[in-house]
Order: C-alpha cells, then sequence, then structure tokens
C-alpha cells in the first residue's frame, strides 16, 4: 500500500469517526432535550392535577356557604362566574409554550384564588358556619389545595428553568432549533402580590 494511500485512507476514516460522533452527539441531545420537554409536561400536568382539585371542591363549598350566608350572594356569585371562567379554558400542553394563552390561564386561576379568598373572609361572619363540620372540611381541602398549588407551581418553574437554560445554551440550542424546542412561560406573581395587604380595624 503506497504512502498516498495510507493518508487519504486515514483522512477518509477520521472524518467517518468524526461523522459518527457529531451524529451521536446531535442524537444525545436530541433525546435529553425530549426528556426535559416531557419533564416540563409531567410538572404541568401536575399543576393542571391541583387547578382541577381546586374547580371539583368549589360546587361543594359554594352551597354549603349558601345555606348560611345568603345575604353574601354578590361573593358567592362572583366565585361562581370566576369557576365559569376557569371552565371555560381550552387548556393544551401547547399551552404552556404561548405567552398570550399562558397569561390568560394564570389570570383566571389568579382571578378564582381570589374570589375564593374573599369567600373565606367572608365566612368569617357566620359563627354557625364555621362550626359546620362539612365547611371545615370543605375549608380544610381547600387550603390544602392551594398549599399543593403553591408547591407544583414552584417544581414547574424550576423544570421550566431547567428546560429553557438548556434550550438556550450553545451549542446545544442549534439541535433546539432543529427539533422546534420552544421556550416554555413561567408562572408570574399575581399583580399587587409584592404589596403587604392592608389590615383596617
Amino acid at each position: 500500500m503506497s504512502k498516498g494511500l495510507k493518508i487519504t485512507l486515514g483522512i477518509l476514516a477520521a472524518i467517518v469517526l468524526l461523522a459518527v460522533m457529531t451524529i451521536g452527539w446531535a442524537v444525545g441531545t436530541y433525546n435529553k432535550l425530549v426528556r426535559a420537554d416531557e419533564g416540563v409536561r409531567g410538572a404541568w400536568s401536575q399543576v393542571e392535577n391541583q387547578y382541577q382539585r381546586r374547580f371539583d371542591l368549589i360546587p361543594n363549598l359554594v352551597e354549603t356557604v349558601k345555606g348560611y350566608a345568603k345575604q353574601e350572594r354578590e361573593v358567592l356569585e362572583n366565585v361562581t362566574a370566576a369557576r365559569a371562567s376557569v371552565g371555560q379554558l381550552k387548556v393544551t400542553p401547547e399551552l404552556i409554550r404561548d405567552p398570550q394563552a399562558f397569561s390568560r390561564f394564570q389570570q383566571a386561576q389568579d382571578g378564582l384564588g381570589s374570589a375564593l379568598s374573599r369567600l373565606l373572609v367572608v365566612t368569617e361572619n357566620y359563627p354557625n358556619l364555621k362550626s359546620n363540620e362539612n365547611f371545615l372540611t370543605l375549608q380544610s381541602q381547600l387550603e390544602g389545595t392551594e398549599n399543593r398549588i403553591a408547591v407544583e407551581r414552584r417544581r414547574f418553574n424550576e423544570t421550566v428553568q431547567a428546560y429553557n437554560i438548556s434550550i438556550r445554551t450553545f451549542p446545544t440550542s442549534m439541535i433546539a432549533g432543529f427539533g422546534n424546542f420552544r421556550e416554555a412561560q413561567y408562572f408570574k406573581s399575581a399583580a399587587g402580590a409584592e404589596q403587604a395587604p392592608q389590615v383596617k380595624f
């Protein structure tokens, strides 16, 4: 075998090895992004589960309060309207990639949370209601659900952060662009949450 042929074969072998390594890196990176994307979807489904739990508890809570606090009609109607607003949202996996849709979802959920808070404040005026076992059970379940929502939102934001960093970091960003991996949205604080509530006596 001539020296020129050996050099040519060596160069071809190096090119093939480099191509195999590049393809292996690209496939590994793509698969890593798929796992991260599925992590975001999994975290999102946990958030949805907790919101659904809250959504399902509300009719029972409203009916229980309605029996004791008939004159609080406006508060009850606000909770019902906020729940209906949440129920009208079409929640799809693509929602976490669409900033406007995600913002609408978060605003509707924040509105429902706010209406529920007002309802629970109103119930303080009804000692008989506060001692009702059904109400106490529902209130406890709702408080637990609100805590679970906060935990799942935090976990979701952490998962989204890791995912967003990975799709924006070079050279992974090249594979992310090729694979159409888009940035996911974060949950944000409700407007005005940075201000402490005013307590008046």
